[in-house]
């Protein structure tokens, strides 16, 4: 497929808010694609990058090179170029960077230049988001929508999908079946003010505590073990005290949902960062265990001995996981009857506080498994307004903080998968953080006035906030009220950064 092709389409998809249109345009897209094509395609749309960061900075991309009259760039050849840019390293490596860039761009018709320029900078904003994108694969390929959304869920990848659909048609989607050893995208929680809200809209529920860990998925197969991160990264190496528990368990065959959690002498949870800093050690394993050990805490079971239970009531499920599990491995619940019964969920949330944990997580009884989603029969309380935002610029410090990025501009997601801005904060860093800050975020700067570094929006950070106040000064209309910096989740990707509905939501006396 010609890169002009995409661009085209990823110009037009921008230029509706229709989802209908998005739909249709991606079909024809798709229609016209290669199966080795939409893995290429498909992170393009949504301004994603296969190789990650190649080093590209603003001062190479500002250099004018002047356009190709006609198209002959394809995406594959656009891809394998770009790969070689990001294999570039050591001595000289800037200036091959700029050479190779240089080359790329010379070969690209000026519109494809203004598509590979905010691709490699990270402003594609045509919001073509994989939702959108799932449906316009079905529609492409004659498939069930609803079928296509099952197995993107079950591979974890969009692209896996649509390489076997493109390939074989519908019946490739037959294929994609839970399975040990290939994990799912997780469920995940929408947030509510309070018990009371989440109870009202829940009724009878279980409510159970949240833990601030590592959200992992354990597959296991006999003696064959296997742990996953919530972003689907393979970390068995780094655990060996959670496949050794594994291990332990009565059943050989399952897949489990769950977190694991460093905890003090007194079996309160460690900080995050500890727990964090544990599961990313890649060095030392053995020693790093023993500093830090970290524990399992299982709250839900996605398969037993080869059954599938991602369909069964949450009640069902967890039935099962109570079988396989012994308790203290398991996370620690109560059950509500329904709003007359709010005092259990109050008594319940309170005491989880006091056993040192973020907040309580209330769920309906009869909900699925909704892998990858952000269902509505999960919701999250925690007692402090917090939001994942993304970074989308910083500001050089002043006095103790010359010559260190501070003051961050934060920004929400929006339906079209762009990021507005809500505001600035400084507060809450730590002398640590500001170093660590500074050094990822220039790595990720597209432009530098001297004043504020623009950065593509990469990089999550969890902020603490106070309220919500109408404000003119920025987009969304609002702004947030002594914000203040938690930490960073370098667990989460931009994509699951909060919302600007879910903030107007939570805060209904706000309209902007």
């Amino acid at each position: 497929m010609l890169l002009s092709r995409l661009a085209q389409v990823s110009q037009e998809v921008a230029a509706t808010s229709a989802r209908s249109r998005k739909t249709a345009l991606l079909a024809g897209l798709f229609r016209d694609a290669g199966p080795d094509d939409v893995p290429i395609v498909i992170p393009y749309l949504a301004g994603r990058l296969p190789q990650g960061r190649l080093g590209i900075g603003w001062k190479i991309l500002s250099t004018p090179v002047s356009p190709a009259q006609e198209p002959t760039l394809t995406v594959r050849e656009v891809d394998a170029r770009l790969t070689e840019i990001g294999g570039v390293s050591g001595a000289g490596s800037q200036a091959e960077r700029a050479r190779l860039v240089g080359e790329l761009m010379a070969t690209a018709t000026e519109d494809e230049q203004r598509f590979l320029l905010g691709l490699l900078t990270g402003e594609v904003r045509q919001g073509a988001l994989d939702a959108v994108a799932a449906e316009g694969l079905a529609q492409a390929t004659d498939a069930p929508a609803a079928d296509v959304r099952r197995a993107v869920m079950l591979a974890g990848s969009l692209q896996t999908v649509a390489r076997a659909l493109l390939a074989e048609g519908p019946a490739a989607l037959e294929g994609f079946r839970l399975t040990v050893g290939r994990p799912v995208l997780p469920m995940l929680a929408h947030t509510a003010a309070s018990v009371s809200e989440a109870v009202g809209k829940l009724g009878a529920c279980v409510v159970e505590e949240k833990l601030d860990g590592i959200r992992v998925q354990v597959h296991r197969d006999g003696d064959e073990v296997r742990i996953y991160t919530r972003t689907l990264d393979d970390i068995t190496d780094r655990l060996p005290e959670l496949t050794a528990a594994a291990l332990e368990l009565k059943t050989t065959e399952f897949v489990l949902d769950g977190e694991v959690i460093a905890l003090d002498a007194d079996g309160r949870p460690r900080s995050f960062q500890e727990t964090a800093g544990r599961v990313g050690s890649r060095v030392d394993v053995a020693t790093a265990a023993a500093a830090v050990p970290v524990s399992p805490v299982f709250f839900d079971a996605l398969s037993v001995d080869g059954r599938d239970l991602l369909d069964l009531p949450f009640t069902e499920r967890h039935a099962e996981l109570a079988r396989l599990v012994p308790e203290p491995m398991r996370v620690r619940r109560t059950l509500v009857e329904g709003p007359e019964d709010l005092a259990t969920a109050e008594g319940f949330l309170a005491d989880t506080l006091a056993r040192g944990h973020e907040g309580v997580v209330c769920k309906a009884l009869d909900a699925p498994y909704s892998a990858g989603r952000r269902g509505a029969s999960w919701l999250k309380v925690k007692p402090v307004h917090t939001l994942d935002l993304v970074v989308l610029a910083a500001e050089w410090g002043h006095g103790r903080r010359t010559g260190k990025l501070s003051n961050l501009h934060l920004g929400a997601r929006t339906e079209d998968g762009s990021f507005v801005m809500l505001g600035k904060t400084f507060k809450g860093m730590t002398d640590a953080m500001l170093t660590w800050q500074t050094e990822h975020l220039r790595e990720l700067a597209v432009k530098d006035d001297g004043h504020v570094v623009t950065v593509r929006p990469e990089l999550v950070v969890e902020i603490a906030y106070d309220g919500l106040q109408r404000s003119t000064r920025y987009p969304a209309g609002v702004t947030l009220r002594f914000a203040r910096v938690l930490r960073y989740r370098e667990d989460k990707t931009p994509a699951e950064a909060d919302t600007v509905g879910t903030l107007l939501a939570a805060h209904p006396e706000v309209t902007p």
